[in-house]
């Protein structure tokens, strides 16, 4: 470790020896359903890493301190979250003031409609198991078993950045951790996705869903939030799930196509839906300032199962909870970015329920969704994930077009309509990203 100090900016300078190779692990390709934007799929122990010296608190906080930063939810002091990860040290490390660092990156500012010199791009499900250096990796065991692993997760994290260069890294780990961490029963099944084994039936069920201790109950999130944003040039998104499409998989106790069991308690016992839904909404409002608190700089509400609601029945059962969970990290100041699928019916809603950023699926035109939302709320989307499963050509085509119909807005984020599917070529999306970056235009 080496101190500079000029003037009265103290750099600290941090040498890690880099051990991300994994050798003679077995090649499994995972089969397995994911739930999450990162497109996490199952995996186990990471290789062994060599810890190195890392600074010392009283110097990293010296540091942090001389180079400003903003405030973590309000507390003028700088709070280290915990002790620096072994895997690296330094600014990045220093809990919820790394997120400040990053507000005059194109992804951020392009989620608040700010003027940026380029459209910035990141893809759902950019890790996993598109990837071979995932696959090289990859163990037997559940995606759970993975995000337990704050080493692994870490690196699964990173490859997609390092790969294609995208302006953002979302977090390797899934919108059940919660429900599952909190002892609800709830497991991932590979090729089938999330199961519990007593889904949620009755008031006595709520007794199953108490109040998420991040400290306590989901400690490897945290300190793989705090290692990747140590390592990371770029914003780390964090993200939860919201509260309906959480609640449809504790209900449904498995993926569902029609939703039937939760809409029956939806509407057969609507005081008990909304105490379900208020539980979930803490828990997400908890889970989410955690990660903030360790150094996300944006987050991302997934409503995934969302459109399975008409207008009606989303403003009068699902709105509400969304809307407490996006105000329940407002004062962060970190832009929220809120996404569902098949919610073409939807936009104006999700907008009301106050993000930052819309996410729209490749069923609505992004023009459109621009005439729908209007001009002062940032859009994140929309190429069709099979046009990037087609080859190049079609996905290149199919990225101009989202570009020419978003006509150099400043508040787009480039992103696929949904998740990258796993026999995608990352060669194809390492295309996309060079054209996003060469022919994107944003205005003044």
């Amino acid at each position: 470790m080496v101190v500079v100090v000029v003037d009265v900016v103290v750099v600290v300078v941090v040498v890690v020896d880099v051990v991300d190779v994994v050798v003679g692990m077995a090649v499994v390709v995972d089969d397995a359903g994911a739930t999450t934007a990162s497109g996490a799929a199952d995996a186990t122990s990471p290789s062994p890493r060599n810890p190195q010296d890392v600074a010392s608190a009283a110097t990293a906080r010296t540091a942090m301190a001389s180079l400003g930063g903003r405030e973590c939810l309000g507390t003028p002091e700088i709070v280290l979250p915990g002790p620096l990860p072994p895997r690296a040290a330094g600014i990045g490390s220093l809990g919820c003031m790394s997120a400040g660092r990053f507000d005059d990156h194109p992804f951020i500012r392009a989620c608040r409609c700010q003027p940026h010199d380029r459209v910035p791009v990141w893809f759902m499900r950019q890790a996993g198991r598109s990837l071979p250096e995932y696959r090289a990796i990859r163990g037997e065991g559940t995606i759970l078993d993975a995000i337990a692993d704050p080493d692994l997760s870490t690196e699964i994290t990173l490859q997609p950045v390092r790969r294609y260069g995208v302006d953002a890294a979302i977090l390797y780990s899934d919108i059940v951790v919660p429900a599952h961490a909190v002892g609800f029963g709830l497991t991932v099944t590979p090729g089938v996705g999330p199961e519990v084994e007593h889904p949620f039936r009755s008031a006595a069920d709520l007794d199953r869903l108490r109040p998420l201790d991040p400290e306590a109950d989901t400690p490897y999130v945290l300190e793989t939030v705090r290692q990747l944003v140590a390592e990371l040039d770029v914003p780390l998104i964090g993200f939860a799930g919201a509260p309906f499409t959480v609640a449809s998989y504790l209900i449904e106790g498995r993926p569902s196509r029609d939703y039937a069991n939760t809409k029956s308690l939806m509407f057969n016992d609507e005081a008990l839906w909304h105490s379900l839904m208020e539980r979930l909404a803490d828990m997400a409002i908890t889970s989410l300032r955690s990660q903030i608190d360790n150094g996300a700089s944006a987050i991302q509400l997934f409503d995934s199962w969302a459109g399975a609601l008409s207008p009606s029945q989303y403003e009068r059962y699902v709105l509400p909870h969304s809307s407490r969970v996006l105000a329940g990290v407002a004062d962060t100041g970190v832009p929220r970015i809120h996404f569902g699928v098949t919610t073409g019916e939807l936009l104006e809603l999700i907008r009301d329920a106050g993000a930052d950023v819309v996410g729209v699926d490749w069923r609505v035109p992004l023009d459109r969704a621009r005439a729908r939302v209007g001009d002062d709320v940032a859009l994140q989307g929309n190429l069709d994930p099979t046009m990037v499963l087609a080859g190049v050509d079609a996905a290149v085509e199919g990225a101009r077009d989202v570009l020419a119909r978003n006509a150099g807005h400043p508040g787009h984020v480039f992103n696929l309509g949904h998740g990258v599917m796993p026999a995608v070529d990352p060669d194809v999306l390492s295309a996309v990203v060079e054209v996003v970056h060469r022919e994107g235009t944003v205005n003044p």
